[in-house]
Order: C-alpha cells, then structure tokens, then sequence
C-alpha cells in the first residue's frame, strides 16, 4: 500500500477561525452563566467551573491534533520511513465518537447545571412572589377592615339620621286619626267638645274635633258608675274590640277610647244624618224604594260581619245612622259578639226584634241577625214592628206562632221577602246572600247599582 502525500492531508484550522467564533460569541451575564451564541449552535457552561474549548486550547498551547499527525507524516516521507498511524480508519471513527459522547456529556452537565440554577432562581422568585402575595392579602385585609370600620360608621351615621328625623304630621284623615290613637293615648283636652248629638242608658254623645288634626268626630262619653252598676264593663269591652276591627263603609268606625277617672270615652265615627230612626218618625213609613235600598245596605254589612264571625243581635232603627251624604250606618255593638262557634244563648237586643229561638231559650247563631232583618223591613214598609202588642207576654206569643199580617199597600214581592226572613226554624230563613239577590231588592236597587257597573 503506498501512501502519498495528498493522502493524510487536511484542512488547516487557522487561528483566524477562533477569533471569528470567538469575536461572535455574545456574553449575556445571569447569575454566574455566560451564553455564548454562535451561528451553528449555542452552549451555555458555567463560567465559575470551564471556560469556551477553544479559549482552553489557545491558554495551554495545546497544537491542534491534525497538525500535529500532518508534521509527523510530512517528517516521516521526507526521512523515508514509513509513516506510523496512529489509529485505522475505524479507530479514527470511533474516536470521534468518543468525542462526541464526551461533548454531549459535558453539555448535559452544563444543562443540568443550568436547570438547576433557574430552578434555584424560580424558587427564590417563587418566594419572593408568596411574600408579595401575603403582603398584598394583608394589605387587601387591611382595606376590607377599613372597609367595613367605614361602612359601620356610615351605617350608624344613617340609622342617627334616621331617629333624629321629622316627626310624622298630624293625622288629617279618619285613618291618620286612627293611627294616632294607636301610637299615643288621647286625653279629653286633646278634644273642643261641641252639641250633644244624643243621649243613651250610660251616657252622652257630644260633637268634637280633634284639636291638632281639626278632624270632626263623635265623642261617646260613658259613666264609670253606671256602667259597674248594670254590669257591662265587659260589655263595653266587647264593644271596643269588635267595632275598632270592622272595615265597611256601612257600618260606623271606632277610631279609639280613652278615659279619666270617672268616664269613658269613644272616639266614633261622626253621621250628620242622625239616627234614622227619627227620620222614620218623621216620614211615618218609607216607600219601597227607599226601604229596598236600605234593606240592601244592611244586608251588605252584616254579610260582612258574618264572614268576620261576629254577630250584632241588636239590629233595629235607633241604632242604625246616616253619613254626610245619606249613606247607611250600622252603630252600636254594645249586644254585639263574636261568636267563633256560631251558638250563643244569652237573651238580649229589643223586645219586638228578639227570634224565636231567643225567647224559648234555644242556642242560636248568626241567623238572629237575619230576623231583625225581616222586622226591619216590616217596620220600613208599616211604620211599626209586626209583632208590637201591649204587653210584654203578648208579644212573646205573636213571635213564638210567627202570627204576621200585612197591610195592603205592601207589594206581593215585599210580602215574599219578608216571609223568607221571618222564619221560626232558623235553617229555613233565607241566606244573607239571597236577600241580596231577592227579586225586590233587585227591582228597586238596580238603578244605584247602574253606574257602578258602567264604571267597571
């Protein structure tokens, strides 16, 4: 085998090449490192532990492998020796593999060593960051604190503006009054008492107004004295609880009471009618028209009481009122109760309007009301009760055998109603919701209950 000259030759590495990789080599400094950027590839090493291979070379004056084997052919030929390889073709192929491996492991240290680094550096930033964090929790805690010290304050600020503010003004109205009973207690200068509007059993009735709202009521003054000694304190009571609860424009509002040593007194609605009683004094009887309408309206009050469980058993002209504008009122509640069960036995109201089941001692429900019902309308209609008689046990017997009569100027329609009310079996008598259905109530009340429904 003859080896010539062009056979071992190889491409000179100058030292030009070096300063060129190393003139391009870019330094970014981080924290020890030193990243070196080159145009085939990068490496990056730390600078504390070696330093770029070729600058290594340069420092120990190691000449390069290649010129080295080149000198030593070139000498050999010249001397006429034969050349001494140093290695086989296959040796030189796994030298380089050598190489290789021993770069690629260099470089994984200094990966390694790298990640280890920016590790250490997460950490710490990592750190850094959590003190931030905590420091920025305590503060927003801080703030939420501020916060909520603001927020109480103005809260408490509001609810001071809230007790220092205006009183409410005097009531004007029948309901304004009516709270302001609730709220304090009226006291008889609160009141310019005027006329007396009338006269009963246990006291007066006087025309007032009620001083600072200037609303115009009826004053019903009771004596303490009599009423202990007739024994209807907890009538008077009764009165009160039931009628200051009961909400229709038929039936008379008890706006409240107060009272003194000596008296009571009830602050009532005030009917510049009067009791409709005189006015059926004056007029002798009414026609039918005018008693429909009537019959209707106390049928409507007492569909009302009914429902709310109470019972008037005292219905009867005195004790019925007229309003500013001759609406119909239902006044008195002193023989009113509430009657959860619907039975009651005790014997009261007016002699001509008492039931049967009143006088034979029977229990007895809201029926009784349906009763007076049917007397008040006789009476209406004829001027006078239909049993009246000129003695007490007289009188008894008429109602207990239902012994009616009827003039001849009542209608045959009228007679009808009439009949259905007075009725000795109770469960017979007609229902308050059919009296207000009656064929005669109808006749005689569609013309008010025309424009009502137009307007709906």
């Amino acid at each position: 085998m003859s080896l010539n000259k062009n056979t071992f030759k190889t491409k000179p590495v100058s030292s030009s090449t070096f300063r060129v990789q190393k003139e391009n080599a870019v330094p970014i400094k981080n924290e020890g490192l030193s990243i070196k950027k080159t145009s085939a590839f990068e490496k990056i090493e730390p600078r504390s532990k070696s330093q770029n291979t070729l600058e290594l070379l340069k420092q120990s004056k190691v000449p390069d492998k290649s010129q080295v084997n080149k000198q030593t052919v070139l000498k050999e030929i010249q001397q006429g020796q034969k050349p001494a390889l140093q290695s086989s073709n296959a040796d030189n192929k796994n030298k380089l593999k050598e190489q290789k491996i021993a770069s690629a492991v260099a470089t994984s240290k200094s990966a390694t060593t790298v990640a280890a680094s920016k590790s250490a550096a997460h950490v710490a930033t990592s750190k850094s960051a959590s003190t931030v964090a905590t420091k920025s929790a305590t503060t927003v805690d801080t703030s939420k604190s501020t916060t909520t010290s603001v927020t109480t304050k103005s809260t408490s600020d509001e609810r001071a503006y809230k007790k220092s503010a205006a009183p409410a003004p005097a009531p004007s109205s029948a309901q304004s009054s009516n709270d302001q009973a609730g709220r304090k207690k009226w006291t008889l200068d609160d009141f310019d008492i005027g006329k007396p509007l009338g006269k009963g059993k246990f006291g007066n009735v006087y025309l007032a107004r009620e001083k600072t709202s200037k609303f115009v009521v009826a004053l019903k003054v009771l004596f303490k004295c009599q009423l202990k000694q007739n024994g209807v304190e907890h009538q008077l009571r009764r009165e009160i609880e039931i009628q200051s609860h009961l909400r229709h424009r038929n039936i008379l509002r008890l706006y409240g009471y107060f009272y003194d040593d000596s008296r009571v007194y009830l602050v009532l609605e005030y009917a510049p009618g009067g009791e409709l009683y005189k006015v059926l004094q004056q007029v002798k009887r009414f026609d039918e028209k005018t008693a429909a309408g009537y019959v209707a309206k106390v049928g409507s009050a007492l569909k009302y009481c009914h429902s709310k469980k109470v019972i008037h058993r005292d219905i009867k002209p005195e004790n019925l009122l007229l309003g500013q504008n001759g609406e119909l009122k239902i006044a008195d509640f002193g023989w009113s109760v509430h009657a959860p069960s619907s039975r009651r036995t005790t014997l009261c109201g007016t002699l001509d309007y008492l039931a049967p089941e009143m006088i034979e001692n029977k229990t007895y429900d809201e029926k009784v009301d349906l009763w007076c019902l049917g007397i008040l309308c006789y009476e209406f209609l004829v001027g006078k009760p239909p049993f009246e008689a000129s003695n007490m046990h007289t009188t008894y017997s008429l109602i207990r055998s239902v012994a009616l009569r009827f003039p001849s100027f009542v209608s045959a329609e009228a007679q009808d109603f009439i009949s259905r009310l007075l009725k000795k079996e109770p469960s017979e008598r007609m229902s308050v919701d059919n009296v207000l259905k009656h064929p005669w109530v109808l006749k005689h009340t569609a013309e008010e209950q025309l424009p009502t429904s137009a307007q709906k």
